[in-house]
């Protein structure tokens, strides 16, 4: 059983940067598995927002590129999600995916203010 735990979600002005962490508990994943990040806004459907493959290669939605990076520790068991320029849209529950098996972390809030 995979346990996804998110962490590092904030309140932060408009051009503000946080950095999100997706932690695998009691189990190694990151290194050779495609994780995921997604958001869900209040009231809206949860959103693609990136993900990283196996071999790190990175994709990202329209709406976050050039201002999201994902990234991944794999000593730590862990996956990031870097925000920069982050815009009032931006907020929202943030949660880490692991596609193969469907598993999803309890999710982290994020709110930008203008």
């Amino acid at each position: 059983q995979v346990r996804l735990v998110e962490s590092g979600g904030d309140l932060v002005q408009a051009g503000g940067s946080l950095r999100l962490s997706c932690a695998a508990v009691s189990t190694s994943i990151f290194s050779a598995n495609v994780m995921a990040w997604y958001r869900q806004a209040p009231g809206k459907e949860r959103e693609w927002v990136g993900r990283i493959t196996a071999g790190g290669s990175t994709e990202y939605a329209d709406s976050v590129k050039g201002r999201f990076s994902i990234s991944r520790n794999i000593a730590k068991n862990s996956m990031y999600l870097q925000m920069n320029n982050l815009k009032p849209e931006d907020t929202g529950v943030y949660y880490c995916n692991y596609p193969r098996i469907n598993a999803w972390g309890q999710g982290t809030q994020v709110t930008v203010s203008s």
